[in-house]
Protein backbone atom coordinates (compact mmCIF):
# COMPACT_ATOMS: atom_id res chain seq x y z
CA UNK A 1 0.00 0.00 0.00
CA UNK A 2 2.66 2.47 -1.06
CA UNK A 3 1.70 6.16 -0.92
CA UNK A 4 -1.37 5.21 1.07
CA UNK A 5 -1.92 6.90 4.43
CA UNK A 6 -3.99 4.22 6.20
CA UNK A 7 -3.73 5.87 9.63
CA UNK A 8 -5.02 9.20 8.35
CA UNK A 9 -7.83 7.49 6.44
CA UNK A 10 -8.86 5.46 9.49
CA UNK A 11 -9.17 8.70 11.45
CA UNK A 12 -11.43 10.14 8.73
CA UNK A 13 -13.54 6.98 8.72
CA UNK A 14 -13.84 7.06 12.49
CA UNK A 15 -15.14 10.64 12.48
CA UNK A 16 -17.38 10.32 9.41
CA UNK A 17 -18.96 6.94 10.24
CA UNK A 18 -20.30 7.75 13.71
CA UNK A 19 -23.87 7.79 12.36
CA UNK A 20 -23.66 4.29 10.83
CA UNK A 21 -24.06 2.29 14.05
CA UNK A 22 -26.77 4.66 15.25
CA UNK A 23 -28.64 4.34 11.94
CA UNK A 24 -28.49 0.54 11.97
CA UNK A 25 -29.50 0.39 15.65
CA UNK A 26 -32.55 2.59 15.04
CA UNK A 27 -33.55 0.50 12.02
CA UNK A 28 -33.20 -2.69 14.06
CA UNK A 29 -35.43 -1.18 16.77
CA UNK A 30 -38.30 -1.20 14.27
CA UNK A 31 -37.36 -4.03 11.91
CA UNK A 32 -36.73 -7.43 13.53
CA UNK A 33 -34.34 -9.71 11.68
CA UNK A 34 -33.68 -8.75 8.02
CA UNK A 35 -30.04 -7.94 8.86
CA UNK A 36 -29.03 -8.54 5.23
CA UNK A 37 -31.65 -6.06 4.03
CA UNK A 38 -30.62 -3.40 6.56
CA UNK A 39 -26.90 -3.78 5.76
CA UNK A 40 -27.45 -3.55 2.01
CA UNK A 41 -29.67 -0.48 2.32
CA UNK A 42 -26.98 1.31 4.33
CA UNK A 43 -24.30 0.30 1.79
CA UNK A 44 -26.51 1.52 -1.08
CA UNK A 45 -27.01 4.82 0.70
CA UNK A 46 -23.24 5.29 0.99
CA UNK A 47 -22.46 4.17 -2.56
CA UNK A 48 -25.19 6.16 -4.35
CA UNK A 49 -26.94 3.02 -5.63
CA UNK A 50 -30.59 2.17 -6.19
CA UNK A 51 -32.12 -0.93 -4.59
CA UNK A 52 -34.64 -3.47 -5.89
CA UNK A 53 -36.44 -5.44 -3.17
CA UNK A 54 -38.25 -8.67 -4.02
CA UNK A 55 -40.33 -10.66 -1.57
CA UNK A 56 -43.84 -11.85 -0.80
CA UNK A 57 -46.27 -9.40 0.88
CA UNK A 58 -45.94 -8.80 4.62
CA UNK A 59 -42.16 -9.03 5.01
CA UNK A 60 -41.73 -5.34 5.99
CA UNK A 61 -40.14 -4.20 2.70
CA UNK A 62 -42.12 -0.95 2.63
CA UNK A 63 -41.77 -0.45 6.39
CA UNK A 64 -37.98 -0.85 6.19
CA UNK A 65 -37.57 1.74 3.43
CA UNK A 66 -39.97 4.24 5.02
CA UNK A 67 -38.23 3.82 8.40
CA UNK A 68 -34.81 4.39 6.78
CA UNK A 69 -36.19 7.54 5.14
CA UNK A 70 -37.53 8.75 8.52
CA UNK A 71 -34.05 8.36 10.03
CA UNK A 72 -32.52 10.65 7.40
CA UNK A 73 -33.30 14.35 7.48
CA UNK A 74 -34.33 14.44 3.80
CA UNK A 75 -37.45 14.42 1.63
CA UNK A 76 -39.24 11.09 1.12
CA UNK A 77 -41.95 10.10 -1.35
CA UNK A 78 -43.83 6.82 -1.51
CA UNK A 79 -45.31 6.19 -4.96
CA UNK A 80 -47.81 3.35 -5.31
CA UNK A 81 -47.43 1.97 -8.84
CA UNK A 82 -50.75 1.01 -10.46
CA UNK A 83 -51.79 0.03 -14.02
CA UNK A 84 -53.35 3.46 -14.64
CA UNK A 85 -50.28 5.44 -13.50
CA UNK A 86 -48.91 7.86 -16.12
CA UNK A 87 -45.33 9.13 -16.55
CA UNK A 88 -46.58 12.65 -15.74
CA UNK A 89 -47.86 11.36 -12.38
CA UNK A 90 -44.27 10.49 -11.58
CA UNK A 91 -42.16 13.18 -13.22
CA UNK A 92 -44.54 16.13 -13.41
CA UNK A 93 -45.95 18.03 -16.37
CA UNK A 94 -46.50 21.43 -17.99
CA UNK A 95 -49.62 23.26 -16.83
CA UNK A 96 -51.07 26.25 -18.71
CA UNK A 97 -51.36 29.42 -16.64
CA UNK A 98 -54.06 31.62 -18.27
CA UNK A 99 -53.07 34.61 -16.13
CA UNK A 100 -49.58 34.79 -17.63
CA UNK A 101 -50.55 33.03 -20.89
CA UNK A 102 -47.67 30.56 -20.59
CA UNK A 103 -46.91 27.03 -19.44
CA UNK A 104 -45.51 26.37 -15.96
CA UNK A 105 -43.72 23.27 -14.74
CA UNK A 106 -45.54 21.28 -12.07
CA UNK A 107 -42.93 18.94 -10.57
CA UNK A 108 -43.92 15.39 -9.66
CA UNK A 109 -43.07 13.25 -6.62
CA UNK A 110 -39.78 12.06 -8.16
CA UNK A 111 -38.33 15.41 -7.07
CA UNK A 112 -37.37 14.09 -3.66
CA UNK A 113 -34.36 12.42 -2.03
CA UNK A 114 -35.59 8.91 -1.28
CA UNK A 115 -38.24 7.41 -3.56
CA UNK A 116 -40.13 4.27 -2.61
CA UNK A 117 -41.54 2.79 -5.84
CA UNK A 118 -43.99 0.38 -4.25
CA UNK A 119 -44.96 -2.66 -6.36
CA UNK A 120 -43.10 -1.20 -9.33
CA UNK A 121 -44.11 -4.08 -11.63
CA UNK A 122 -47.80 -3.09 -11.44
CA UNK A 123 -47.29 -0.12 -13.78
CA UNK A 124 -46.73 -0.44 -17.55
CA UNK A 125 -43.27 -0.17 -19.07
CA UNK A 126 -43.64 3.49 -20.13
CA UNK A 127 -44.03 4.49 -16.47
CA UNK A 128 -41.16 2.31 -15.30
CA UNK A 129 -39.00 3.70 -18.11
CA UNK A 130 -39.86 7.25 -17.01
CA UNK A 131 -37.61 6.57 -14.03
CA UNK A 132 -34.61 5.71 -16.21
CA UNK A 133 -33.29 9.24 -16.73
CA UNK A 134 -33.80 10.08 -13.05
CA UNK A 135 -32.02 6.91 -11.90
CA UNK A 136 -29.06 7.14 -14.27
CA UNK A 137 -28.55 10.85 -14.93
CA UNK A 138 -30.00 12.20 -11.65
CA UNK A 139 -32.09 14.63 -13.69
CA UNK A 140 -35.62 14.91 -15.12
CA UNK A 141 -36.70 16.43 -18.42
CA UNK A 142 -40.16 18.04 -18.59
CA UNK A 143 -41.02 19.64 -21.92
CA UNK A 144 -37.88 21.45 -23.11
CA UNK A 145 -36.40 21.96 -19.63
CA UNK A 146 -34.10 19.65 -17.68
CA UNK A 147 -34.00 19.79 -13.90
CA UNK A 148 -31.22 18.28 -11.74
CA UNK A 149 -32.33 16.19 -8.78
CA UNK A 150 -31.10 16.93 -5.27
CA UNK A 151 -28.51 14.62 -3.71
CA UNK A 152 -28.76 12.13 -2.19
CA UNK A 153 -31.24 10.59 -4.64
CA UNK A 154 -32.14 6.92 -4.21
CA UNK A 155 -34.88 4.82 -5.76
CA UNK A 156 -35.92 1.81 -3.71
CA UNK A 157 -38.40 -0.35 -5.57
CA UNK A 158 -40.42 -3.30 -4.27
CA UNK A 159 -41.83 -6.21 -6.23
CA UNK A 160 -44.04 -9.15 -5.30
CA UNK A 161 -42.72 -12.25 -7.13
CA UNK A 162 -45.76 -14.52 -6.62
CA UNK A 163 -48.40 -12.36 -8.29
CA UNK A 164 -48.34 -12.38 -12.09
CA UNK A 165 -51.83 -11.14 -12.99
CA UNK A 166 -51.93 -7.40 -13.65
CA UNK A 167 -48.15 -7.02 -13.56
CA UNK A 168 -45.58 -6.00 -16.16
CA UNK A 169 -41.99 -7.30 -16.29
CA UNK A 170 -39.41 -4.55 -15.90
CA UNK A 171 -37.24 -3.73 -18.96
CA UNK A 172 -33.74 -5.20 -18.60
CA UNK A 173 -32.22 -1.74 -19.09
CA UNK A 174 -34.09 -0.50 -16.03
CA UNK A 175 -33.31 -3.53 -13.88
CA UNK A 176 -29.61 -3.01 -14.68
CA UNK A 177 -29.79 0.48 -13.15
CA UNK A 178 -30.40 -1.00 -9.71
CA UNK A 179 -27.18 -1.63 -7.80
CA UNK A 180 -28.69 -4.35 -5.60
CA UNK A 181 -31.47 -6.85 -6.01
CA UNK A 182 -32.25 -8.05 -2.50
CA UNK A 183 -34.39 -11.13 -1.92
CA UNK A 184 -36.38 -10.57 1.27
CA UNK A 185 -37.15 -13.88 2.98
CA UNK A 186 -39.38 -15.03 5.84
CA UNK A 187 -38.18 -14.43 9.43
CA UNK A 188 -37.04 -17.31 11.62
CA UNK A 189 -39.31 -18.74 14.32
CA UNK A 190 -37.54 -16.72 17.03
CA UNK A 191 -37.76 -13.53 14.97
CA UNK A 192 -41.45 -14.12 14.25
CA UNK A 193 -42.11 -14.42 17.98
CA UNK A 194 -40.28 -11.12 18.56
CA UNK A 195 -42.35 -9.49 15.79
CA UNK A 196 -45.54 -10.74 17.43
CA UNK A 197 -44.50 -9.45 20.84
CA UNK A 198 -43.47 -6.05 19.49
CA UNK A 199 -46.20 -5.47 16.90
CA UNK A 200 -49.08 -7.44 18.44
CA UNK A 201 -50.84 -4.40 19.94
CA UNK A 202 -53.25 -2.43 17.77
CA UNK A 203 -52.09 0.93 19.09
CA UNK A 204 -48.39 0.07 19.02
CA UNK A 205 -46.42 2.47 16.83
CA UNK A 206 -42.67 3.05 17.14
CA UNK A 207 -41.66 6.65 16.45
CA UNK A 208 -38.21 7.32 15.01
CA UNK A 209 -36.43 10.63 14.56
CA UNK A 210 -33.70 11.61 12.09
CA UNK A 211 -30.20 10.58 13.20
CA UNK A 212 -28.27 11.71 10.11
CA UNK A 213 -28.47 14.61 7.66
CA UNK A 214 -28.08 14.63 3.89
CA UNK A 215 -24.86 16.64 4.29
CA UNK A 216 -23.36 13.94 6.55
CA UNK A 217 -24.17 11.24 3.99
CA UNK A 218 -22.60 13.24 1.14
CA UNK A 219 -19.53 13.90 3.30
CA UNK A 220 -19.25 10.18 4.15
CA UNK A 221 -19.38 9.31 0.43
CA UNK A 222 -16.24 11.39 -0.15
CA UNK A 223 -14.40 9.29 2.44
CA UNK A 224 -15.78 6.07 0.89
CA UNK A 225 -14.16 7.15 -2.41
CA UNK A 226 -10.77 7.29 -0.65
CA UNK A 227 -10.90 3.71 0.66
CA UNK A 228 -8.05 1.69 -0.81
CA UNK A 229 -8.66 -1.15 -3.28
CA UNK A 230 -5.45 -3.05 -4.07
CA UNK A 231 -4.81 -4.09 -7.67
CA UNK A 232 -5.16 -7.82 -6.88
CA UNK A 233 -8.57 -7.05 -5.35
CA UNK A 234 -9.56 -5.11 -8.50
CA UNK A 235 -8.50 -8.07 -10.63
CA UNK A 236 -10.62 -10.36 -8.44
CA UNK A 237 -13.67 -8.17 -9.15
CA UNK A 238 -13.01 -8.32 -12.89
CA UNK A 239 -12.53 -12.11 -12.75
CA UNK A 240 -15.89 -12.62 -11.01
CA UNK A 241 -17.69 -10.55 -13.64
CA UNK A 242 -15.78 -12.12 -16.55
CA UNK A 243 -16.73 -15.59 -15.25
CA UNK A 244 -20.39 -14.72 -15.87
CA UNK A 245 -19.59 -13.98 -19.53
CA UNK A 246 -16.93 -16.60 -20.28
CA UNK A 247 -17.29 -19.41 -17.71
CA UNK A 248 -15.05 -21.80 -19.71
CA UNK A 249 -12.08 -19.53 -18.98
CA UNK A 250 -12.48 -20.43 -15.30
CA UNK A 251 -13.08 -24.16 -15.76
CA UNK A 252 -16.88 -23.83 -15.60
CA UNK A 253 -17.61 -25.49 -18.94
CA UNK A 254 -20.97 -26.84 -17.74
CA UNK A 255 -22.24 -23.30 -17.06
CA UNK A 256 -21.71 -22.02 -20.63
CA UNK A 257 -24.98 -23.49 -22.03
CA UNK A 258 -26.89 -22.12 -19.01
CA UNK A 259 -25.93 -18.44 -19.31
CA UNK A 260 -27.51 -16.38 -22.08
CA UNK A 261 -25.89 -13.06 -21.11
CA UNK A 262 -23.38 -12.24 -18.39
CA UNK A 263 -23.00 -9.12 -16.27
CA UNK A 264 -22.09 -5.78 -17.85
CA UNK A 265 -19.16 -3.50 -16.86
CA UNK A 266 -21.67 -1.64 -14.67
CA UNK A 267 -21.53 -4.71 -12.39
CA UNK A 268 -17.74 -4.32 -11.96
CA UNK A 269 -18.15 -0.64 -11.08
CA UNK A 270 -20.97 -1.36 -8.62
CA UNK A 271 -19.02 -4.17 -6.92
CA UNK A 272 -15.98 -1.91 -6.48
CA UNK A 273 -18.07 0.96 -5.09
CA UNK A 274 -20.23 -1.19 -2.81
CA UNK A 275 -17.14 -3.03 -1.49
CA UNK A 276 -15.64 0.30 -0.43
CA UNK A 277 -18.90 1.24 1.29
CA UNK A 278 -18.94 -2.08 3.16
CA UNK A 279 -15.36 -1.48 4.31
CA UNK A 280 -16.46 1.98 5.51
CA UNK A 281 -19.35 0.44 7.47
CA UNK A 282 -16.80 -1.92 9.06
CA UNK A 283 -14.64 1.13 9.92
CA UNK A 284 -11.83 -0.18 7.70
CA UNK A 285 -9.70 1.82 5.25
CA UNK A 286 -9.18 -0.91 2.66
CA UNK A 287 -11.22 -3.53 0.77
CA UNK A 288 -10.82 -7.26 1.48
CA UNK A 289 -12.20 -10.26 -0.51
CA UNK A 290 -15.00 -10.75 2.07
CA UNK A 291 -16.34 -7.30 1.17
CA UNK A 292 -16.50 -8.28 -2.49
CA UNK A 293 -18.23 -11.62 -1.91
CA UNK A 294 -20.73 -10.00 0.47
CA UNK A 295 -21.94 -7.41 -2.06
CA UNK A 296 -21.42 -9.37 -5.31
CA UNK A 297 -24.35 -11.76 -4.98
CA UNK A 298 -26.92 -8.95 -4.74
CA UNK A 299 -25.23 -7.13 -7.64
CA UNK A 300 -24.91 -10.12 -10.00
CA UNK A 301 -28.20 -11.96 -9.41
CA UNK A 302 -30.26 -9.69 -11.69
CA UNK A 303 -27.53 -9.26 -14.30
CA UNK A 304 -27.09 -12.91 -15.29
CA UNK A 305 -29.70 -13.93 -17.86
CA UNK A 306 -30.37 -17.66 -18.04
CA UNK A 307 -31.08 -19.81 -21.10
CA UNK A 308 -34.16 -22.01 -21.54
CA UNK A 309 -31.90 -24.97 -20.78
CA UNK A 310 -31.09 -23.55 -17.33
CA UNK A 311 -34.77 -23.01 -16.58
CA UNK A 312 -35.56 -26.55 -17.77
CA UNK A 313 -32.89 -27.93 -15.45
CA UNK A 314 -34.16 -25.72 -12.59
CA UNK A 315 -30.80 -23.93 -12.29
CA UNK A 316 -31.00 -20.47 -10.71
CA UNK A 317 -28.69 -17.47 -10.84
CA UNK A 318 -27.95 -18.14 -7.15
CA UNK A 319 -26.53 -21.58 -8.12
CA UNK A 320 -24.37 -20.02 -10.85
CA UNK A 321 -23.02 -17.28 -8.57
CA UNK A 322 -22.14 -19.88 -5.91
CA UNK A 323 -20.21 -21.93 -8.48
CA UNK A 324 -18.35 -18.81 -9.65
CA UNK A 325 -17.39 -17.93 -6.06
CA UNK A 326 -16.05 -21.47 -5.60
CA UNK A 327 -14.08 -21.49 -8.88
CA UNK A 328 -12.53 -18.02 -9.17
CA UNK A 329 -9.31 -17.92 -7.07
CA UNK A 330 -9.50 -15.61 -4.07
CA UNK A 331 -6.54 -13.20 -3.70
Amino acid sequence: MENFDLTGLNEKIKSESTFIDKLKAELSSVIIGQDELINKLVIALLSNGHVFLEGVPGLAKTLTVSTLASLIDTQFQRIQFTPDLLPADLLGTLIYNPKDANFEVKKGPVFSNIILADEINRAPAKVQSALLEAMQERQVTIGESTFPLDEPFLVMATQNPIEQEGTYPLPEAQVDRFMFKILVDYPSETEELQILQRMGNITNHIEVKPVVSAAEILSARKVVDQIHTAENIQKYIVSLVMATRDPEQYGLNDLAPLISFGASPRASIFIATASKARAFVAHRGYVIPEDIRDVSRAILRHRILLTFEAEAEDVTTEDIITRIFESVPTP
